[in-house]
């Protein structure tokens, strides 16, 4: 490999969320953000911008508007304009102004669990009625959407509030199924407010879907959320953005900052530019890194861990694992206290989430092997 996805940085001592949380003796696995530099070419251009001594209020220049763009059409053939980008300082920012702007008090919002915990809550921010709806488990461990469930919860109207890839199953969305998705919801008049923020890390030979390259329709009723924040691993610069292509309802959906979503940080707006336009040879090889991590987690879930099981992740770096057969009261309290990693707690993500963790597998494999070690022993010295 060209870049070196081996090497541990003690991350210790520098305002680091993921590795402040817990006491040095933890190691941390818990939070979406990936142990790996970021790319070089990033790091070169930011030191290049701070030559520059004024880092005041900024504005998104044409460069980083027509680096998306382009970006979107290679990835994607996804032909959105510049006008129709709007910059956020992050994802969350988004989904809660499109729900602000756009469902009335009396509609419904859907939001597939387990889920991201800021998109399950951000119904109850603006007082709108939640409903969480669980994902079909299928024989072979994949999960779908049920269909007809979605179609009853969306009557009146309303939004769905989807995650693809989604956190934390890490399932790729196929086409058929967000076509039919998108469908019920034109059928109702819903919106569709899509965080698509982990669309560039997808595993073998998937290709991610936008939801509103479905058609023209899909478009109009669709706000799409992306950031280069998890795939170049830059979420600390604070930049994201929506896309939204129809014009009037952009501007609805702008107008609803209600004083609290300020500009974007100019570091982060050239971190993106940079990223669009010159990252991709970074990227390719690290999504060869992360996929031979997720095997080597599957694997080691199987032979290792027993009582444990996890469906194998299609996209991003996050695993769900089931912790049933365990029989704990606490899955993520005992593996923080007997095994010292730090995991998500399952209840974050929804009500049935109780016997699950997430596990970050986007570091070193070094950190990797040494989380499973640790859970290994632990799970041996319970049974001792």
């Amino acid at each position: 490999m060209t870049f070196d996805f081996d090497q541990v940085f003690d991350r210790h001592d520098t305002g680091s969320t993921k590795w402040s949380r817990y006491p040095a003796d933890v190691l941390p696995m818990w939070v979406a953000d990936m142990d790996f530099a970021a790319p070089p070419m990033i790091i070169q251009a930011l030191q290049k911008r701070l030559e520059h001594p004024m880092v005041g209020y900024s504005v998104a220049q044409d460069d980083l508007r027509e680096a998306i763009v382009a970006d979107l059409w290679n990835k994607y053939a996804w032909r959105v304009e510049p006008q129709e980008l709007i910059f956020l300082p992050g994802v969350e920012s988004g989904f809660n102004m499109a729900l602000k702007a756009l469902v009335q008090p009396q509609q419904n919002v859907v939001v597939q669990v387990p889920n991201y915990p800021p998109l399950r809550h951000a119904p109850g921010h603006w007082g709108l009625n939640k409903v969480e709806l669980g994902f079909d488990e299928q024989a072979d461990g994949s999960y779908s959407t049920p269909l007809a469930t979605l179609n009853e919860s969306l009557q009146g109207g309303g939004a769905l509030l989807l995650s693809n890839p989604h956190n934390p199953l890490g399932k790729a969305f196929p086409r058929e199924e967000l076509q039919a998705i998108a469908d019920i919801c034109l059928e109702h008049g819903a919106w569709i407010i899509s965080d698509e923020i982990h669309a560039e890390l997808c595993f073998d030979g998937r290709t991610h879907v936008p939801m509103a390259t479905l058609s023209p329709q899909v478009a109009q009723r669709t706000i799409t959320l992306m950031s280069a924040s998890k795939a170049y691993n830059i979420a600390g610069l604070k930049t994201s953005f929506m896309i939204i292509q129809d014009r009037h309802v952009r501007e609805r959906v702008n107008q609803a900052r209600c004083g609290m979503v300020d500009s974007v940080n100019p570091l982060g707006m050239e971190a993106t530019r940079i990223a669009y336009s010159e990252a991709a040879p970074w990227l390719a090889e690290l999504k060869v890194y992360l996929q031979g991590n997720r095997d080597y987690l599957v694997e080691a879930v199987r032979t290792r861990l027993p009582g444990i099981r996890m469906n194998v992740p299609q996209s991003t770096y996050l695993a769900w694992l089931d912790c049933s057969a365990l029989g704990l009261d606490n899955p993520q309290q005992f593996f923080l206290e007997q095994a010292k990693v730090g995991l998500s707690a399952g209840l974050d993500f929804g009500d049935d989430g109780q016997q699950f963790v997430r596990l970050n597998f986007g570091c070193p494999r070094a950190l990797l092997e040494e989380g499973i070690a640790r859970m290994e022993r632990s799970l041996r010295n319970r049974v001792a």
